[in-house]
This record gives structure tokens, sequence and C-alpha cells, in this order.
């Protein structure tokens, strides 16, 4: 068994995350799923899609949600998920290197699976002079 993934946010930036995330890794480790939340969208009828969602890709040990935007949309949507008894842990600020770190430890759980996410997003980011 391993945790899940899913990629809660505006528009398709999930889904071309993943499509970017299998050109670089060759496979994806680990269940992964991409959920859009497009402008207007009716907040309960995401949720119950992002529910269902986090169920199919729970396979006993959890789900990382990994949302763009903390504070927006889809990171409330998930922020609502554990009061509907799933198991998950979730992580804003998405970009490619949390992503790709998530999917270089696939064999941790989901607790240290959420803070390996945070770390690797925060060091894919570099100002340049």
């Amino acid at each position: 068994m391993s945790v899940g993934i899913l990629l809660l946010t505006h528009e398709a930036m999930g889904a071309a995350l993943i499509a970017t995330a299998r050109h670089v890794l060759g496979r994806i480790p680990l269940p992964l799923e991409a959920l859009a939340i497009p402008p207007g969208s009716d907040a309960d009828a995401a949720l119950r899609e992002a529910a269902a969602r986090v169920r199919k890709l729970d396979s006993g040990e959890g789900v990382l949600v990994l949302t763009d935007v903390y504070g927006a949309t889809p990171s409330n949507i998930a922020q609502r998920l554990p009061a509907m008894g799933l198991d998950i842990r979730r992580v804003s600020g998405l970009n490619l290197p949390m992503l790709l770190r998530a999917l270089n430890y696939p064999e941790q759980p989901l607790a240290e699976l959420a803070q390996t996410a945070a770390n690797g997003g925060r060091a894919g980011i570099v100002e340049h002079g």
C-alpha cells in the first residue's frame, strides 16, 4: 500500500503538473490524480467530487492533497475533507519541485510525505540576482 496524491487546483494546473512529472520521471510511483476547480464552481459539488477522488486514491495509507494557493477555493475545499472522515494531509503552494519531491519518496507514510513535499516546494524556489 502507499499514500495517494490529489492535486486540487485552479483550472488545469494539476493536469499539467502531472504530465510534466511523468515526462521528468518516466513513471509515476504513487496513485495520483488532479481535480481542477474552475472559476464559479459550486463549492459543495467540488467538495463531493474531491471526497470521491480521495476515497478512490486511499488504499489505507491516506492521501496527500496538494493545493495551489492557501486560502483560495481549492485549499478551502481540501480543508473540509477531514470533517468527512477522510485521512488527508494538505500542503499548499503547489509547484513542480514539490510534486517531484513527493513522488521520489513513495515509501514514506502520509505525515512524513507531507513534510517532504513542503520541503521540496520551498527548496525549489530560488531567487537569482
